[in-house]
């Protein structure tokens, strides 16, 4: 579920209402949001909190006190005296906080260097006050000058407006907030961490969207008899690679092996069978054949088509597309096929199809449907499979989105800019065969292969990050999903 500002400001009047007070709120939500700095900063090292004078800056403080019990050091930017704070955010500060006048002249003793924004909560609209733009903008430079990470809570401060905080992490408190999803924010909000209050789990919002989260998708991770041999586990098969496109078909076959496919078969042609067959990881079998055609005779759980096809072989593929009963993703050259021939998409109609196109891909999709320029990511990718059945889209970007006609539309909230390189919408493809292979509905197959692709990257780190890191973590991201105490 997404929410409004407004549906949240009246879930907390309900609860205090109830009899809970606001000191009860901040404390559940600061031991949250120091939970998220804890996960994505494993050691301690330097915290600076940048506070408003509402709330939001006692919510900053609770963490902060949590923080420094495992060995942070605090430092406090202050956009007013302690005495102008609300009594909550006053009564939390404490001497454990050494204040400056200015973070960009400070050498400070830890790294890593965190910066905490809570200079305003979701009650803030209009233009930033110029004290609270000057912090901002200090920020900014700490992000950029000294590779700072930047953690807001709830909302980026200023989000919409010209001065906003730019975060790396948002954690948002209790319920996933509108502005956070829509198109733009993405540069200011990054990662999305959901922080769970309990007492605000009772909410009104959209219920036919939601931001994936681990506890919302835990229970969609396929469940493996102890009996289960390979053929339980998926039969995969993969129609990918051309002469200097080999790396997308091996990108593709350790995505879907990492991802637990039973058996991962990649089908080639001749003039690439020797090359690609000395490459692809040893677990895959890699079968010669004559006419793409031929794996409609196969027995075959799920299909990734398109990494690095190329175009000699279109008629065949595009039968293949249109014929091929077994669940399907169809990515990078099997979408340009499509676009360039728009009457076989609804020729698809009523078989199970995961379309997983890039920003471009869908534009040429979309060529020949003027009439839906303009729309927001989201209303796009609900129209685009609107009035057909079987098809799921998954919209790849930073904030990408998962829909399927009369499901509740997905977005993505792990991941981070180092993923902007060539090859990982290979591995994501291979990784949703392989959960569709697993049985599981291509609509969380899809939903389930972006959170997972994006942790993976979260774990292999942002620098110096390739798309043929992220298979080897795939593990340690489901062990992740499986965590309770994973945002």
């Amino acid at each position: 579920m997404i929410v409004t500002a407004r549906q949240m400001q009246a879930c907390e009047d309900a609860a205090l209402a109830r009899g809970i007070t606001a000191a009860d709120l901040m404390e559940e939500a600061g031991r949250g949001i120091a939970g998220v700095i804890r996960q994505f900063f494993p050691a301690a090292g330097t915290l600076v909190l940048y506070l408003g004078k509402g709330n939001n800056a006692g919510d900053a403080l609770v963490a902060a006190r949590e923080l420094v019990k495992d060995g942070w050091q605090v430092f406090g930017r202050l956009s007013g005296p302690v005495e102008e704070m609300k009594e909550l955010p006053r009564r939390h500060f404490g001497d454990w906080v050494r204040v400056m006048d200015d973070a960009r002249n400070e050498e400070f003793p830890r790294s890593p260097l965190v910066l905490l924004d809570g200079l305003l909560g979701i009650g803030f609209s209009g233009e930033m006050k110029p004290e609270l733009v000057a912090l901002a903008r200090e920020i900014k430079e700490l992000r950029e000058a000294r590779h700072a990470r930047v953690v807001a809570m709830d909302l980026p401060s200023g989000l919409g407006s010209k001065h906003a905080v730019e975060a790396d992490i948002t954690a948002c408190v209790a319920q996933i907030k509108d502005l956070l999803v829509e198109d733009g924010a993405d540069r200011n909000v990054g990662r999305i961490a959901l922080v769970p209050v309990k007492e605000l789990s009772r909410c009104e919002g959209d219920a036919a969207a939601a931001v994936m989260t681990p506890r919302l998708i835990r229970s969609w991770l396929p469940h493996r008899a102890n009996d289960a041999h390979k053929g339980d586990s998926g039969r995969v098969c993969v129609l990918a690679g051309s002469r200097g496109f080999l790396g997308a078909a091996e990108l593709a076959c350790r995505g879907a092996v990492r991802a637990g496919a039973g058996l991962t078969t990649l089908l080639v042609k001749d003039e690439v069978y020797e090359l690609l067959a000395s490459r692809v990881p040893p677990e895959v079998m890699v079968a010669r054949i004559g006419d793409y055609r031929e794996v409609l005779d196969m027995k075959a759980d799920a299909l990734c088509i398109g990494p690095g096809l190329g175009f000699e072989d279109e008629k065949e593929v595009l039968e293949v597309m249109r014929r091929c009963r077994a669940p399907a993703v169809v990515d990078a050259d099997a979408l340009t096929m499509l676009s360039r021939r728009p009457d076989e998409l609804d020729k698809m109609n009523g078989l199970p199809r995961l379309l997983t196109p890039h920003p471009g891909e869908m534009q040429r999709l979309l060529a020949h449907f003027p009439g839906w320029h303009g729309m927001d990511r989201r209303t796009l990718a609900e129209m685009f499979v609107k009035d057909a059945p079987g098809r799921t889209l998954l919209l790849k970007g930073a904030r990408t989105v998962v829909s399927t006609a009369g499901e509740v539309t997905l977005f993505n909230s792990t991941g981070h800019s180092g993923m902007a390189s060539g090859g990982m919408g290979d591995v994501l493809a291979g990784v949703c065969a392989a959960l569709a292979g697993q049985r599981l509905p291509l609509h969380r197959a899809a939903g389930l292969g972006a959170w997972l692709c994006g942790r993976a990257a979260e774990l292999a780190g942002r620098e110096g990050l390739c798309a043929g890191d992220v298979p080897a973590h795939l593990g340690a991201a489901l062990r992740d999903l499986k965590a309770p105490a994973v945002f």
